[in-house]
């Protein structure tokens, strides 16, 4: 995916959190790039290091359509969720997957519909790479 990089910063015990805009929303999240990358365009791979429960961290979203927005110290992914032939979930963010690790086996019709996860900006990371 395409992001727009605002700003690198550094707070007290916590990881660099890269300040991101994108045409789904923007957010801050970890940045697992350059510590002295410069505001632009930067291409990326989402990351996310938490188990996915269903009511917990995930639930229905409130409207159809991908989306990324900050709640607090929370980062909300809205997008599409697909399984894989060996179970494995994954998140369409507009065109981009994010592979996702679940705590427990998904309901049936779950495949397919518009989910929300709520997750601590900390755990969600962004590896720029180039093209």
């Amino acid at each position: 995916m395409l992001i727009e990089l605002v700003r690198v910063v550094k707070f007290p015990s916590s990881p660099w959190l890269a300040q991101i805009r994108t045409p789904l929303g923007g957010t801050s999240v970890r940045w697992c790039g350059d510590q002295a990358a410069g505001p632009g365009e930067y291409h990326v791979e989402w990351t996310v290091d938490e188990d996915i429960a269903w009511g917990r961290n995930a639930k229905p979203a409130t409207e159809a359509g991908p989306g990324l927005r900050s709640g607090g110290r929370c980062v909300v992914l809205r997008g599409r969720l697909n399984l894989t032939v060996d179970g494995a979930a994954v998140l369409d963010l507009d065109g981009t997957q994010v592979l996702l690790d679940l705590a427990a086996p998904l309901s049936e019709g779950l495949a397919g519909t518009w989910v929300e996860l709520f997750l601590e900006r900390e755990k969600v990371a962004l590896h720029p790479f180039q093209l």
